[in-house]
């Protein structure tokens, strides 16, 4: 596991994940709850979280090249998609500075392609009733690749509210991102949806439990 992987690992399992009698948005009993939100709306577990899943899109999605933007159901994956899209442009950005710094000492540079933008969408809950009246705010091209995100996957629902947004809206998934799996089943009905396309999770619930309980014994 890479330093920022670890790094974000501990973030969650220090501020996002509690022990205790819950019940779940889905009606599910469970010991544990992990709120993501407290981990991706902190100001560096934010950045590490565009960070390793850019880095899941880069090595894990097929032809990562070609992806053109990433979205999720509004509000789990606002910071998510942020954050990634951010990821993608500061990767661009010292792709550049690289190769100019290079010219500059008239060195050869190297044949690794320019890093390509990765925009951002979001996903509303339902149609706005004024205005455009768009579901999908931000990135909008029919035709292109794009990855759906989520913080959480219980049950799959609000990731699988996603993926069918972005296709009703023309746009083809090429992969789906989780940040945690809860191992709860969730895994199983959103491979059923994204038809063929990757489901890919940063941690499981079982990573972050135990970070938590080798944080908490530390």
């Amino acid at each position: 596991m890479t330093n920022t992987r670890t790094a974000l690992l501990d973030l969650i399992a220090t501020h996002s994940f509690k022990l205790g009698d819950f019940t779940l948005a889905s009606g599910q009993k469970s010991d544990y709850y992990i709120d993501c939100r407290i981990t991706t709306l902190h100001a560096e577990g934010g950045r590490l979280a565009g960070l390793v899943l850019y880095d899941l899109i880069l090595d894990q999605v097929p032809n990562p090249e070609t992806i053109e933007a990433v979205g999720g159901l509004t509000m789990g994956a606002d910071p998510l998609v942020s954050n990634t899209a951010s990821a993608s442009a500061w990767a661009l950005a010292e792709h550049t500075e690289v190769r100019a710094l290079a010219a500059d000492l008239e060195l050869e540079p190297d044949d690794e392609p320019a890093p390509t933008l990765i925009h951002g969408f979001l996903v509303r809950k339902a149609e706005k009733t004024h205005g455009t009246g768009r579901r999908v705010e931000g990135f909008l091209r029919p035709g292109a690749r794009v990855v759906i995100v989520d913080d959480v996957c219980t049950t799959g629902g609000s990731t699988i509210t996603a993926i069918e947004a972005a296709r009703e809206a023309g746009m083809t998934v090429a992969a789906v991102l989780c940040l945690v799996d809860r191992e709860q089943g969730g895994r199983a009905k959103i491979e059923a949806a994204a038809a063929g396309a990757p489901f890919l999770a940063a941690f499981t619930a079982t990573d972050v439990r135990r970070a938590h309980i080798t944080l908490k014994s530390s």
